[in-house]
């Protein structure tokens, strides 16, 4: 990072978690990877009352893209709500600013990864969102899904059913009524136990439960994290949703928060991160603008 980058990037650093007890012998690659979430990314005017700049997300994209390609990352995910929708919400124009965030993502010179947010269901159907981005290796693009890099593995989660089970579409959904259905959660177990290397889960709703965050919760977390527990492998669970972003840890295993880029107007509020993680699985995230760097480690 050279010094004009590192000006407006975050310098507040957090120690104190070691993450020994997870038994990996084998050698590994470091791996650096970009993080951005809740874009929410829309052609429409700020609401009275709100912080959300929505048309300024794309360029916070680029400057998010600009130093993931400067900074060469093994890869780059968004933690959902890529894009939003006009009030009232119409089909086309909704397509068209997935369309629009979606080709700004892919000037990334590496692989892209998308996690479904709640509003990436506003005025289209989750398999439209699909069609709309590129999921790199993930042919056709799935919801939820499974990748290795440099010996880690990475699960991704898509949250967004209702507690019937139904998928949120079009609009049709209760925010705070989001859930992991029991085929998913199948999928999860079997997908952890055929590996035994190091862990990452992205989920866009929390799985870290505790008072007064309830409404940006997955209403099934603790069946989610007793999996996550059971696996033995879960290092990290990175999420979005909660726009000042957070920080917690549940038995060892570490729930991180990013903060959403949407929020404020300007650059200077953009909100973004590289996370790396080394041979001895410290974790180190250098945060830019808003976002706090963090060390991982004792």
């Amino acid at each position: 990072m050279n010094r004009k980058e590192f000006l407006y990037a975050s310098t507040t650093l957090i120690g104190g978690l070691t993450l020994g007890k997870f038994p990996f012998p084998w050698r590994r690659d470091s791996i650096r990877f970009g993080l951005i979430t809740d874009l929410h990314f829309a052609d429409r005017d700020t609401p009275d009352g709100s912080s959300r700049y929505y048309r300024e997300s794309l360029q916070k994209l680029a400057e998010c893209i600009t130093v993931m390609n400067r900074e060469k990352v093994d890869f780059l995910i968004q933690i959902g709500d890529f894009k939003d929708q006009n009030d009232p919400p119409v089909e086309s124009e909704t397509l068209e600013y997935l369309k629009t965030i979606s080709n700004e993502m892919n000037r990334f010179d590496g692989p892209t990864y998308h996690v479904l947010g709640n509003h990436d269901h506003d005025s289209i159907s989750k398999q439209q969102f699909l069609d709309g981005v590129t999921i790199s290796g993930i042919n056709p693009p799935q919801s939820y899904y499974s990748f290795d890099r440099k010996n880690f593995h990475f699960v991704v989660l898509d949250a967004n059913y209702t507690s019937s089970g139904e998928e949120y579409d079009h609009g049709n959904f209760d925010w705070k009524d989001s859930n992991i259905p029991r085929a998913q959660l199948d999928w999860l177990h079997q997908d952890l136990s055929r590996t035994k290397k190091p862990a990452i889960v992205f989920v866009h709703q929390r799985l870290d439960e505790k008072e007064g965050n309830a409404s940006y919760c997955v209403r099934n977390a603790a069946a989610v994290r007793n999996i996550l527990e059971e696996a033995e492998n879960v290092i990290l669970v990175i999420q979005g949703h909660y726009h000042p972003g957070d920080m917690s840890t549940i038995n060892d295993i570490v729930y991180y928060t990013l903060p959403a880029a949407v929020e404020g107007s300007g650059l200077e509020n953009n909100s973004f991160a590289i996370l790396e993680i080394d041979q001895e699985l410290s974790m180190n995230l250098t945060g830019f603008r808003k976002t706090d760097s963090i060390r991982f480690s004792e």
